[in-house]
């Protein structure tokens, strides 16, 4: 991926140095929006299939909640392996590879901020640029306590992404999903959940929830996720034609990570079989014909998940 030269933006928060931003939750907003196993890859318009490595992250997690407002346990596949507490152990890249990649994130958020100021500038609205804040361990966000073991996430109350880097050796070594544009696309897909509070989309869903069944709740969870999919397939498109950030072999990580996402496979990996009205994020099939959508034409109209009886 063709990033190097790329605009930096202004918009990310460094609290590394901070210990994360450790401390008790804010209290009161909803929960984050995050990618957790599932990710994807925002490609360009030649990396149809290469949406797949980034579909592997499509999480929301105010879908996740137990009856008591928690966060429930994100099914996924072996982290890093436990410590001496029980807990997910996650390896801190070091000082130099952090650099890199701050840069890389700020390039990629740079991106993000001038495909969807011209997508909304084309409807006639004014796109809110969101902030990326880069953590480690632990941070508060004003949707309640962020930890690195839940995945990169949205959180749409102080409309900022939450992102520790360590989770990219997380999706390089355990998801078999290496390469910077399966990185790319893990901040697209947090950027189109921000592009679905701007426009009312997670406020419409989420009073919809409310009043659902736990099936038709999940149903709901799985149409916005395969939304914000296909918001990341329109930021590849008008990506690569404005900037043709793809370059060759790109499309392989995304084939790559392809084989190893999605409800139905990790389902059969875990359980041995599948459930799909269980699913809130979507099937590989799915997410794959999804982001080809937003890749193949690169506007709003075309990723209306909510309208559509095949998904």
């Amino acid at each position: 991926m063709r990033w190097r030269t790329g605009r930096r933006s202004d918009n990310v928060e460094d609290q590394r140095d901070a210990g994360g931003g450790l401390g008790d939750p804010f209290g009161g907003g909803r929960a984050p929006m995050r990618v957790g196993r599932t990710i994807g890859i925002g490609g360009g318009v030649g990396g149809v299939v290469l949406v797949v490595v980034l579909m592997l992250l499509g999480v929301d997690p105010s879908f996740l909640l137990t009856p008591g407002g928690q966060i429930a346990p994100e099914q996924s596949p072996a982290r890093r392996g436990p410590g001496a507490d029980g807990a997910p152990q996650f390896q801190a890249p070091t000082a130099g590879v952090e650099d890199e990649m701050k840069q890389f994130v700020s390039v990629v958020l740079g991106d993000t901020e001038d495909t969807w100021t011209a997508v909304f500038k084309e409807s006639g609205k004014r796109y809110v640029e969101p902030r990326l804040v880069l953590f480690t361990g632990m941070t508060r966000s004003a949707c309640g306590l962020g930890e690195a073991a839940m995945g990169p996430f949205y959180c749409p109350a102080d409309q900022k992404v939450y992102i520790d880097l360590a989770f990219y050796d997380e999706l390089r070594n355990d998801f078999g999903a290496p390469g910077d544009f399966a990185q790319a696309y893990v901040i697209a897909h947090e950027v189109g959940h921000h592009v679905q509070n701007l426009l009312g989309i997670s406020d419409q869903v989420e009073s919809l929830r409310r009043r659902a069944s736990r099936r038709e709740a999940n149903n709901l969870s799985v149409r916005l996720e395969l939304q914000a999919d296909c918001f990341a397939g329109i930021w590849a498109n008008r990506a690569h034609q404005a900037r043709q950030i793809l370059e060759q072999g790109d499309l392989e990580e995304g084939l790559n990570a392809a084989s190893a996402i999605g409800d139905d496979r990790l389902q059969r990996q875990t359980r041995g079989y599948v459930t799909p009205d269980s699913f809130t994020h979507g099937s590989s099939a799915q997410r794959v014909r999804w982001f080809k959508r937003g890749l193949a034409e690169g506007r709003l109209a075309a990723c209306d998940t909510f309208s559509t009886a095949e998904l």
